[in-house]
């Protein structure tokens, strides 16, 4: 599943491939200065608002043919 960063519920970044890219692109942005080591305590990384989110992509829609047999009005009232 792709992987984008939000900011509350908006998108800004660009969806990736896994969660780590965009952990990546995080960090080569400027958002996350100091990175936590594994002993110590957690917290947050990212600024208050910015989270990590699995993107729902949804199925593309097969292109429809067009009636041939529908035309526009001559006039429109």
């Amino acid at each position: 599943m792709p992987y984008a960063l939000f900011d509350c519920n908006r998108k800004v970044g660009e969806t990736l491939p896994s969660e780590m890219d965009v952990w990546k692109q995080a960090v080569e942005a400027g958002l996350i200065s100091d990175v936590p080591v594994a002993d110590e305590e957690g917290g947050q990384v990212l600024p208050p608002g910015y989270h990590v989110m699995e993107v729902q992509e949804f199925p593309r829609e097969e292109p429809c043919q067009p009636d041939l047999g529908w035309h526009l009005p001559r006039e429109i009232s």
